[in-house]
This record gives C-alpha cells, structure tokens and sequence, in this order.
C-alpha cells in the first residue's frame, strides 16, 4: 500500500475513533448507573416524625426509582444529571424496626438497595467546634447515663474539607449513643422525655469558626465573608497546601488538622452541604469560641482570627440559620444555641479594669450576641452563666447543658408544658435611689445558697461600673448601691466568669443582661 494511502486510512480511523468517544459522551449509555441512595440512607437511620421526609440519590439518567417504606410507595424519574428525590408523607413514630427499599428500572432492568432496622422518631444535627466535640468518657456523670440509654442512634460525620460543595459524606448510621457528651446528654433527656426513638446526626469539628460552616453564597448577604472568601481565594499557596493534605497520607498531623479546620468555608461544603436536606427537627448550635477573639472582628494577626469577632457575631448567626433553613426548605427548622459557659479571659483590647468589671472585654458580650438569635422564630438558647471554668476553655461540666437543651426542645418542639429556663429580664424600674429589675419564668425566684443575689451592678451616664446591693422582692430584685445616688442602669452577670445564685423554682438560672447601650 502507498505510503499516503497509509497515512490516509490511519487518518480515518483516528477521525471514527473521536467521532465514536464523542458520540458516547453526547448520548447516554444504556448501561445502569449503579442505584445509590444519599449519604444518610443507611441501615439503622432514624427518619424524623410528623413532618415530610426527602430521600434522594442517583441512578442512571431516565431511569424510574420508586421507594417503599412504611406502606407508602413513592415514584420519580431519574434527572439528566443522574439525582433523583421523592418525599415521604409524614410519618408517624415508631419502635419497631422497618426496612426502606429503593429500586430503578430502565429498560427492564432492574436494581435494588434496601435500608434495614429503619426507626422513626426525633432527628438532630448536633454541630460546632471542640465543645461539642468534647467527649462522653472525659465526663463521668454523663458516661455514667450510658446503662440507661435505649433507643438513640447516631450518624457520625467523618471530619474532612472541600473546596467545592460535596453531595456526598462519610460516616453510617449506629444503634449508639454520640461520642458527645453534649449531644448524648441532650439525646438522653430528649428521648425519655418524648418517649421515641432519637437520631443524632453529629457533625463537629475543634477550633472551627462560624465561617467555616457558612456557604459561599454567604458572601452575598455577610460583607466581612466577602472579604475572607476573596482573601481565601486569592491564596493559592494555602488551597495547594489543603489539597496536598486531602490527597496526601492519612491520619492528618496535628498541624494539618489544625490547619484545615481553621479554613472558611470548606467545612460546610464537606460536612453540612451533603447533610441537606435530610428530615430533622432543628439543629444544636455550640459554636462561638473560635469567634472570641476581637470584639469588631476582621483583625489582621492571627490569620485565623479574621472573622466576625463578638459584636458582629449575633447579626451574622441569625443570617446564618436563615440560610441553613433555606437550604433545609423548612422554615421552622428549630435553632438550639448553647450559651457559651463562664471563663475568666479578657481580650488586649479591654479597658484597664479588673476581669471580673462589666466593662472588660469578656466573653459576657458572646452571650449577649448568642442571645440575638432570640429574635428570629424557632430558636432557643441554653443558659450556661453557672457552668464553666474559670482557666479552662473547655469545662467538663457538660450534663447540665445536655438537660437543659431537652428541656428547651421538649418545650419549644414538643408543646410540651415545662419550665424551660430561668429568670428572663423583663423590665427596670426607678425607684428612689434604687432600680427594680422585674423578671420573666421568675415563679419562685430565690439563691441557690440562701444569700443575697450576686453579679448585680450599677452604673449612671459617666460608666463607671459598681456593684449592687441587691435583695428579692416577690419575682423582682431591688437594686441600689451607696456609691451611686441615682443609678441608671444595671448589668447582670455581664463578666466573663461571673459568680451567679439568682434562680426560679426549676433551680434554671437567669439570663445574663444589661439595660445600657454603652459600646465596648
């Protein structure tokens, strides 16, 4: 054969192979997608009652998926993009185990998986950085639950990063209580007080930021995300340095670890994103240390130190359970937000005064941040002024905070009529020289040791801050000090470690406020 007949022939065959592999891109193939059911379809989940419930997956494109479960039978055409999602009708709650199964069919082929020892009862995402992370076995009285415990089960997150949202995470449903002592803890009261099976899915990682579990859309709406997600992108040395870790050897070091998890952003994308939108009653929020450390937020060293800083950090909560409610298209998705306990550490920045004065830069001004998040619907906050530790970051004091989130969700979820939290500030009073201070949940307002309530001060316009006598009268609290003739507003518990008595009759402790609009 002529050397350009050669040539020529090899050219046509090069020319069909493309025109073959092209073809194959282009048309879909009539081999089946392999039928995979979401991240958190596994056996021994726990679908939430009493409300729709997704399930999801992927299958080949076009193909038919119908899901069986608890005598419904729903249908849905697999998407061009091979996703799929059918919804549940509410269901009602139940012991006794169940099996779900998924099955497509295209073309007469058909392909099965099938979930087993199915419950049905109260889901919770338990989320936030190294407290609620902190263990069951490091806290005796919580371990000490575990003999107890029946019918709680919990979905773990594999802690990992992406640069990009993920559909999909590691970790399998457990006929197990959460290695959490928080989580546990609230799991154990909840599911004794509403008497049905309880789901943790525990999603958590040490030293995170809010940011870390904000979308990048966030941008839009969070200014200071704006700046961070552009600084975030323009360092190409430190996304080179994360996928080097992702693709790198496993266990992480230390500083590895450490390093990804004080990153924004790709936490979520890892460890929320494909948690969506999952059937659940609400989140457990205990978050904000990592967000202790400026007052304004945004500061320019430690790196990880530029985020929303306390005073910012109410506003920004409250955007960022909008937007996980949007992601969970389901406005009611319920907000449990742990108050962060007592510790005794000022920031630089404070004025020259002692620790223990309400105008040092404690983390008194996180709570009243946290506290924001009051304003929205569906949410409560888990008063923690009484617990912590002076020197210690984290307090092993974690039983009282898992009880106190049930009671709130039992409460607030539930309808369940119980006293949920103590004293609320309502009003202030000027009488003479003295303020009266007027509380709500006050029935039986009393010291936990017999002496007059402590952490009251007092102050007039010049903010000089001193402490109040201060003596119960019915469900209020007289105030006054003899280095004030007038005094004009009052800070309760507004300290970093601050040494309370003032509870109701449920022994629940009373939220710590201020009637002052100074700013730090």
């Amino acid at each position: 054969m002529h050397r350009n007949e050669i040539h020529n022939q090899g050219k046509m065959m090069k020319t069909s192979l493309a025109l073959g592999l092209l073809i194959a891109v282009l048309v879909p193939s009539t081999a089946i997608a392999e039928l995979q059911l979401g991240s958190l379809f596994t056996d021994h989940m726990v679908l939430q009652r009493d409300a729709p419930v997704p399930v999801w997956g992927t299958a080949d494109p076009g193909a038919t998926v119908t899901v069986k479960f608890a005598g419904q039978e729903k249908t849905a055409n697999v998407q061009t993009d091979g996703k799929w999602m059918i919804q549940l009708d509410p269901l009602s709650a139940s012991f006794e185990p169940q099996t779900m199964t998924a099955t497509s069919n295209l073309n007469s082929t058909i392909e099965n998986q099938q979930c087993a020892d199915v419950l049905v009862g109260e889901v919770w995402i338990c989320s936030g950085q190294s407290n609620m992370q902190f263990g069951v076995d490091a806290v005796p009285e919580v371990k000490a639950l575990i003999p107890q415990t029946k019918n709680i089960r919990n979905f773990t997150v594999k802690r990992s990063v992406a640069l990009t949202e993920q559909e999909r995470c590691e970790g399998q449903w457990v006929d197990r209580y959460p290695d959490s002592a928080v989580a546990f803890g609230f799991a154990h009261f909840l599911q004794a007080s509403a008497d049905t099976p309880v789901g943790i899915i525990l999603s958590c990682w040490g030293s995170t930021s809010i940011e870390a579990w904000m979308p990048r859309d966030m941008t839009e709406t969070v200014p200071h995300f704006k700046v961070m997600m552009e600084e975030f992108d323009a360092n190409t040395e430190a996304q080179a340095e994360i996928n080097a870790i992702l693709s790198g050897p496993q266990p992480w070091s230390g500083k590895e670890d450490i390093f990804l998890r004080r990153q924004s952003n790709i936490i979520y994308n890892a460890m929320m994103h494909p948690l969506a939108p999952y059937a659940c009653r609400g989140l457990v929020w205990y978050q904000g240390e990592r967000n202790t450390q400026s007052m304004h937020g945004m500061v320019k060293e430690p790196w990880f130190s530029r985020n929303s800083g306390m005073r910012i950090y109410g506003d920004v909560l409250k955007q960022w359970m909008q937007r996980y409610r949007q992601q969970w298209n389901q406005d009611d998705l319920h907000f449990l937000v742990v108050m962060l306990p007592g510790y005794g550490n000022v920031l630089k920045t404070s004025p020259n005064v002692p620790r223990d004065n309400p105008a040092a830069h404690s983390w008194a001004w996180m709570r009243e941040s946290q506290l924001k998040a009051l304003e929205l619907p569906h949410t409560s906050v888990a008063n923690t002024i009484d617990l912590g530790d002076i020197k210690n970051v984290h307090p092993k004091d974690k039983l009282p905070i898992g009880r106190r989130l049930a009671l709130l969700a039992a409460r607030d979820t539930l309808g369940q009529k119980v006293e949920a939290q103590g004293p609320v500030f309502q009003k202030v009073e000027t009488q003479d020289n003295s303020l009266v201070v007027h509380f709500e949940h006050a029935e039986g307002l009393k010291t936990t040791d017999g002496s007059p309530p402590k952490a009251f001060w007092l102050a007039d316009d010049d903010q000089k801050w001193v402490r109040a006598d201060a003596m119960i009268q019915g469900q209020s609290v007289v105030l006054q000090s003899a280095e004030l003739a007038k005094p004009l507003y009052v800070r309760y518990a507004f300290v970093g470690k601050p040494d309370v008595n003032l509870v109701n009759d449920a022994n629940l402790p009373a939220l710590p406020f201020r009637t002052d609009r100074f700013e730090p």
